[in-house]
């Protein structure tokens, strides 16, 4: 599996400790210009989490995204209370907080094509990514 992402700036003792490749991925899509995460989503990312035994043996990074309709600084926004709420859902599923970094990119960094519709709600959403932390 491959996946493309932004720069990620982390501690290089975590680095050395990380898999290269993330161990899965999850997706949360939103609506135009929302940060909601409906029931159903909500969930879906509950199960996701408590699937994994011991929480404790990964990183987690936090990706959001928008499309590219409305202003920057709007979507800049948008993207980073996305990822606040997709974080207080995974608090409130019991994951410690000091194992998650954020990334929130806005209207940049979009894996499909925001000139069309279907790209454009596929942009709409948090990537919940999981790292397993090899130990030694």
């Amino acid at each position: 599996m491959a996946y493309v992402s932004g720069m990620l700036y982390i501690p290089k003792a975590l680095a050395q400790s990380l898999s290269p490749e993330p161990s899965m991925i999850k997706s949360i899509y939103f609506g135009g210009g929302s940060y909601y995460i409906d029931p159903q989503q909500s969930g879906d990312l509950e199960k996701f989490i408590k699937s994994f035994s011991n929480i404790q043996n990964y990183t987690i990074t936090v990706h959001s995204y928008t499309d590219n309709i409305g202003s920057d600084e709007f979507n800049q926004m948008l993207s980073e209370m996305r990822s606040y709420m997709s974080i207080q859902n995974l608090l409130k599923f019991k994951v410690p907080r000091d194992i998650i970094t954020i990334h929130d990119f806005g209207e940049y960094n979009p894996i499909y094509d925001n000139s069309t519709l279907d790209g454009r709600l596929k942009n709409r959403r948090v990537d919940i990514i999981l790292w397993p932390i090899e130990t030694l």
